[in-house]
């Protein structure tokens, strides 16, 4: 019998299945209309890190915590039933005193309109200033959280954006999860706005390819892979809709080379024809078994395109665990994916029923 795709420590040794590290932001969407137009909006939580945890626990059942900050008001009490309604472990949240107007510390907000047609996605973020821009390093004793048994620690770029402090969190998080035998994996999540008044791409690539080499899966698409760690994806065009699994599998074989401590590589593959029409896909890489590419959906209709590539990441995760072959974690990644983008809202709405169906080539016939 092979050897597993990754080794991750068995479900009875431990008290949660996945934490996860990153800013929980209020999500402010207009629905069908703009935002700059809009009168009313819908609300609910969301943030890259977070997402991946949600859902794990949501989607496929598993025990599930989140690290992360909040100012104590009324906005930060309502992201937090958002929470528990996900539900994960709200213990490790730092709520840090309200100074009345948020002058100094904040909740984040996530103005998001979904995009139709020739009209892309927009998001404008409202995030300055927050609770977790401000935690540092020993804000949380992460032997004592990580000493319980956690078999996956998930954290990513976009978290280690928000601020100079954010990068030093990180490092001291995914330090302590490997001392104590915890996988870790980081989605580069490459955001230009995030990066744009800290330093740029430059700064961008000097963080990630710092906290990279404490990475065990890495997880990312292709402009994560060149803006944030400096890897060239030729043969490509920039809409992908002419995708070339070869220079991702190339790209893929550099990264292994030069990070030794990469067990997983996994990339999504998305060509983007409108909105609301995009080809989608995956391929996927470990030392132990090598290549692997998930079903390429070509023409997936979008309702919400923000969240699947979070969404990706926890069905790759839980295929990781308890699956052991990177065929399969692929392959629940990126079904789990399309099912997220049918959806509105940051957070995936999919059972494990309906991502098995999806992987075993069901179809989209009314359920009676």
């Amino acid at each position: 019998m092979s050897a597993p795709a990754l080794r991750v420590r068995p479900a009875d040794e431990c008290a949660l299945d996945v934490v996860a590290l990153g800013e929980v932001m209020l999500r402010l969407d207009p629905g069908e209309r703009r935002i700059r137009t809009a009168r009313t909006f819908s609300a609910w939580e969301g943030g890259g890190e977070y997402n991946v945890a949600r859902g794990l626990r949501r989607c496929f059942g598993l025990r599930g915590a989140i690290v992360t900050a909040l100012a104590d008001n009324e906005v930060g009490r309502l992201v937090e039933d958002f929470m528990l309604t996900g539900g994960l472990d709200t213990s490790h949240v730092r709520w840090v005193p309200y100074d009345g107007i948020g002058r100094s510390v904040r909740n984040g907000l996530n103005f998001t309109e979904r995009g139709f047609g020739v009209r892309g996605a927009v998001g404008v973020s409202d995030r300055g200033a927050t609770a977790i821009s401000q935690m540092q390093p020993d804000d949380v004793d992460w032997d004592a959280l990580f000493s319980r048994g956690v078999r996956w620690f998930h954290t990513g770029g976009i978290f280690a954006a928000l601020s100079e402090s954010a990068a030093d969190v990180a490092e001291a998080a995914m330090s302590a999860a490997r001392r104590h035998g915890t996988v870790v994996s980081y989605d580069l999540n490459y955001r230009p706005s995030l990066w744009q008044g800290i330093g740029g791409v430059e700064r961008a690539q000097e963080v990630n390819r710092r906290l990279a080499r404490h990475v065990d899966v890495m997880i990312g698409n292709e402009e994560d892979f060149t803006a944030s760690l400096g890897f060239e994806v030729e043969g490509v065009d920039e809409s992908l809709t002419d995708l070339d699994t070869g220079a991702f599998r190339a790209m893929i074989d550099r990264a292994a080379a030069e990070y030794d401590n990469f067990q997983v590589i996994a990339t999504t593959l998305r060509g983007v024809r409108t909105a609301t029409r995009n080809d989608w896909g995956a391929i996927a890489w470990s030392r132990t078994q090598g290549f692997a590419e998930a079903t390429h959906r070509p023409d997936l209709e979008i309702l919400d395109r923000v969240g699947g590539g979070d969404s990706f990441a926890s069905g790759l995760a839980y295929g990781l665990m308890e699956l052991g072959s990177i065929a399969e974690a692929v392959e629940y990644g990126a079904a789990h994916g399309a099912l997220a983008m049918t959806t509105p809202g940051d957070t995936s709405t999919a059972s494990l029923a309906e991502v098995r169906k999806l992987v075993g080539g069901g179809s989209a016939r009314v359920a009676r």
